[in-house]
């Protein structure tokens, strides 16, 4: 059975990694704040010091991080992935980093006669704690192939959407009307709430309605009564916003809508609450509004 490495324990990979130690394969693991991984040590699997320990154990190595410039820092830092041999092991990157990212390291473990895939992944806590999520993979037919037994592990679903870099891509369009859809709410809201409307009604008629996500009624009581759960944060939204709108650009694609949406989650974030989950831009817009009102 191939041995397992995993690096990032945050909200993510603090649920996916326990999955392989279910499975019955060896796992190391490792995170920047090492307390996280004191319980999966204590679960059996071995937690290492450094990301270079990490690749010395691993056949296969899985990183799940937060930004580019973490994803940077373990394949290339000091102590990191690339600084040990890893001739012909497997790197699965799944953060969510922008394609040339994903390619610029896939290039480093090229030159170091290492393989790697990027596959970001499509779904939140709950469905990666239960092996639901779906992954989006850039990389060639046969590292794929290799990547398959750890990525049933951990997906429902695998879709392959080409070489290095497109599963990076895919991410950004997925995440894209995600973004634009909390932002669409949130205007959505501010109008009615300055007509009059009672925001108890509008969410109760909009989630019974064309104008709802799947999703929607999953998050009305979060948007009328607060929770400390987060699914996915404002302030890793508005990475992810930052990302789209600076590809698009690159791309030469105009980028209104996100643009707009982007301006939101950043004022949102600014504002202290880049740790809430990204819908409560609808009571941030909508509370922003009404202290405006007030001045």
């Amino acid at each position: 059975m191939q041995k397992i490495g995993f690096l990032g324990l945050g909200k993510m990979g603090a649920v996916m990694a326990p999955r392989f130690i279910e499975a019955g394969f060896p796992l190391t693991v490792w995170n920047r704040s090492a307390g996280k991984a004191e319980a999966l040590g204590n679960a059996g699997a071995t937690v290492a010091k450094t990301p270079a320990q990490v690749a010395e154990f691993a056949d296969i190595v899985i990183s799940m991080l937060g930004d580019d410039a973490a994803a940077e820092q373990i394949f290339l830092g000091d102590s990191g992935l690339l600084s040990v041999d890893v001739n012909d092991k497997l790197f699965i990157e799944m953060s969510t980093l922008r394609p040339p990212t994903a390619r610029m390291l896939a290039g480093h473990c090229l030159e170091n006669g290492a393989r790697f895939i990027d596959a970001p992944v499509s779904g939140t806590v709950a469905p990666a704690k239960d092996g639901k999520l779906m992954a989006l993979v850039g990389g060639s037919e046969q590292d794929l192939e290799r990547a398959r037994p750890a990525l049933d592990v951990l997906t429902r679903r695998i879709v392959h959407a080409g070489p290095v870099g497109q599963g990076a891509m895919l991410k950004l369009v997925l995440n894209l009307p995600l973004a634009v859809y909390w932002q669409s709410l949130a205007e959505a809201v501010a109008l009615g709430a300055a007509g009059g409307l009672e925001l108890a009604t509008m969410l109760d008629a909009m989630a019974d309605s064309g104008a709802a996500t799947r999703v929607l009624p999953l998050k009305v009581p979060l948007i009328l009564e607060g929770s400390d759960y987060v699914a996915f944060d404002i302030a890793t939204m508005e990475k992810d916003a930052t990302s789209i709108v600076d590809t698009g650009e690159a791309f030469g694609v105009p980028m209104p809508t996100i643009s707009a949406a982007l301006a939101t989650y950043t004022a949102a974030n600014a504002a202290g609450r880049g740790a809430e989950d990204a819908v409560s831009i609808v009571r941030h817009l909508t509370d922003s509004l009404a202290a405006a009102k007030k001045r």
